[in-house]
C-alpha cells in the first residue's frame, strides 16, 4: 500500500495540471468594490472567476484584466429564457455581447443546481440552454463562449461505489440525455458542484478525515472497477463520470463549478474548522495544478472553482454557509494557501495527518451547496435499476447466510407491505448493513444496493418511491 501511495504522490508532482478558479459570491453588505476585487484576484494569480449573475459593475471591472469569466443566468429567469427566444437574445446582448471580448467571458451557467430549486424550474432548463446558445450564434459568440448548467451531486441516484454512478432515473430522459447531447453538439462541458465536506460531516465515523482532505491514506478500492481511490473528491467526480458513461457520453468533459470547505460551523457541523479548510483547499489546489486526472479519467485535467472568494455575512442557513471564504471582506486571507504553481513550491500541509473515522468508505452525497445530511448515520437501500432477479438473489443472501433480521418482512408482519422485491430487499439490505456496523462494502450486493447519507424520512417520493416505507420500516433496522 505504501508503494502504491508513493507512486501516486510522485505522479502527483510531475504531471501537467488543470486550472484553479474561484466563485465570487456577493451575498454580503461589507465586501470591497469590484475594482478592488479584480486587483485582489490578479495579486493572487487567480485567472478564472465565476459569478452568480451578470452585474455590470463586476463585468466592467474585469475588462482588460486577462481573467476569464463565467456568468450566470439566474434560476428565476429560466422560464422566460425558455419560452421566449427574444428574451434570451436580449439577455445575451445586454449581459454578454456588450462586454465581450474586453471582458473575457468564457461560459454562461444557465441556472444553478436547478434540480433542487423549490420553484420547479427543471422543465425549462434544456430549452433555456438552447435559446441562450442560439442567441450566442446570432451574435457570433458561440465559438468563444460555452453554455452549461451546474448540477449538485443530489442529481445522482447512485454514487457509491464510484463505478456504480448513475443519474436519478426520473431525470435521465427528460433532462440529462438531452443536456448531454446539447453539450456534445456545442463542444461544451458539464458543470458539477461537489462538496466532500457534506459527506464527511454526515459520516465522520466511516469516512477518514485524511481521505476527505487529500492526505496520505491507504486508499479505498472500488469493487466495481478495481481502481484505488485516495480522496473522496476523486471518488465523487468519478461517480459523475460513470453516470455519464452509463448513458454513452464518455466524451463529455467536466468542470467542477463549486467545491470548498468551511472554516467555521455550528457545533453539529463536524469538521468545519480553519485547519481543515486550509488543508482541503490547499491540497486540492496542489492536486489540480499538478494534474493526473482521476482514477477513472487519468487524462482528464480539471478546471475547479473554489467556493468562495469571501465570507458572506448575509447568507442564510447554518454558520458554515457564511464561512466558506478564502478571504475576509477586508481582503485578509482566512488561511494561507497558494493558487498558482509557483506558490505551490513553498506550500506544505501544516497539520500532521489526523484520523476521522476508521474507514475510507465514501457514501453518496445527496446535495451540492444547498442540501446536506443532518445525521451521522447512513442507510442501505435497494436499487430498483438492478432488476428483480438480481434483487431477489441478494435478498435471499441477506436473509440467509448474511444474517439480516428479516422477521418484519414476513407475511402479516409490520413491514411485509408493500409486498415487492425492492421494498423487502431495502429492509434486508439495511438490516445487514447496520448489523455490520456500516462497514465498507456491506451495502453493495453486487451493485444491487447503495448507501444514502440522508435519513430516510428526508426522502421525497421524487428521490425514492419507497420513501414512506424507508421511513417506517428501514428506520427500525
Amino acid at each position: 500500500i505504501f508503494f502504491l501511495t508513493l507512486i501516486y504522490n510522485v505522479y502527483f508532482f510531475v504531471a501537467d495540471g488543470g486550472s484553479i478558479g474561484v466563485n465570487y459570491g456577493r451575498i454580503a453588505d461589507n465586501l470591497p468594490s469590484a475594482v478592488k476585487v479584480v486587483q485582489l484576484l490578479k495579486s493572487q494569480g487567480l485567472s478564472r472567476v465565476k459569478v452568480f449573475d451578470a452585474d455590470p459593475s463586476v463585468l466592467r471591472s474585469l475588462a482588460g484584466s486577462g481573467i476569464k469569466v463565467t456568468v450566470d443566468l439566474p434560476n428565476e429567469m429560466l422560464s422566460s429564457a425558455a419560452k421566449k427566444p427574444s428574451f434570451a437574445a436580449a439577455w445575451v446582448q445586454r449581459n454578454v455581447a456588450a462586454y465581450h471580448p474586453a471582458t473575457e467571458i468564457e461560459a454562461i451557467a444557465v441556472g444553478n443546481e436547478v434540480f433542487v430549486d423549490t420553484h420547479n424550474t427543471t422543465k425549462f432548463l434544456i430549452q433555456a440552454m438552447r435559446n441562450i446558445h442560439q442567441a450566442l450564434v446570432k451574435s457570433n459568440l458561440h465559438s468563444a463562449i460555452k453554455v452549461s448548467s451546474p448540477i449538485a451531486l443530489s442529481a445522482l441516484q447512485n454514487s457509491y461505489p464510484s463505478s456504480a454512478g448513475s443519474f436519478r432515473q426520473e431525470l435521465v430522459e427528460p433532462v440529462f440525455r438531452p443536456m448531454l447531447e446539447f453539450l456534445r453538439e456545442t463542444g461544451s462541458y458539464l458543470m458539477v458542484n461537489a462538496y466532500p465536506f457534506f459527506a464527511y460531516e454526515a459520516n465522520s465515523d466511516v469516512i477518514s478525515l485524511d481521505y476527505a482532505l487529500f492526505r496520505e491514506n491507504p486508499g479505498n478500492v472500488d469493487a466495481g472497477n478495481g481502481l484505488r481511490y485516495f480522496s473522496l473528491f476523486d471518488a465523487q467526480i468519478d461517480a459523475v463520470f460513470a453516470a455519464m458513461s452509463a448513458l454513452k457520453f464518455d466524451d463529455i468533459e467536466m468542470v467542477v463549478s463549486e467545491t470548498g470547505w468551511p472554516s467555521k460551523g455550528d457545533g453539529t457541523e463536524i469538521g468545519a474548522s480553519v485547519a481543515n479548510a486550509a488543508a482541503y483547499n490547499g491540497n486540492l489546489v496542489r492536486r489540480i495544478l499538478t494534474g493526473g486526472g482521476t482514477p477513472l479519467r487519468p487524462k482528464a485535467d480539471l478546471t475547479v472553482y473554489l467556493f468562495a472568494l469571501f465570507n458572506e455575512d448575509d447568507k442564510n442557513g447554518p454558520t458554515s454557509e457564511r464561512n466558506y471564504g478564502l478571504f475576509y471582506p477586508n481582503e485578509e486571507k482566512v488561511y494561507d494557501i497558494p493558487f498558482t504553481s509557483e506558490g505551490l513550491k513553498k506550500y506544505k500541509d501544516k497539520r500532521a495527518p489526523a484520523t476521522g473515522g476508521g474507514h475510507v468508505t465514501a457514501p453518496p452525497v445527496t446535495g451540492g451547496g444547498v442540501s446536506r445530511s443532518t445525521t451521522r448515520n447512513t442507510w442501505c437501500v435497494a436499487s430498483g435499476e438492478a432488476g428483480e432477479e438480481k434483487l431477489q438473489a441478494a435478498l435471499d443472501f441477506a436473509c440467509g447466510e448474511g444474517g439480516a433480521d428479516c422477521r418484519q418482512i414476513q407475511p402479516g408482519a409490520a413491514c411485509f407491505k408493500p409486498n415487492t422485491v425492492e421494498a423487502h430487499a431495502s429492509f434486508a439490505f439495511n438490516s445487514y448493513y447496520q448489523r455490520n456496523e456500516r462497514a465498507g462494502g456491506s451495502c453493495y450486493f453486487g451493485g444491487a444496493a447503495y448507501v444514502v447519507a440522508q435519513p430516510p424520512s428526508a426522502y421525497s417520493r421524487l428521490i425514492h418511491p419507497l420513501s414512506r416505507y424507508l421511513f417506517v420500516c428501514c428506520g427500525k433496522c
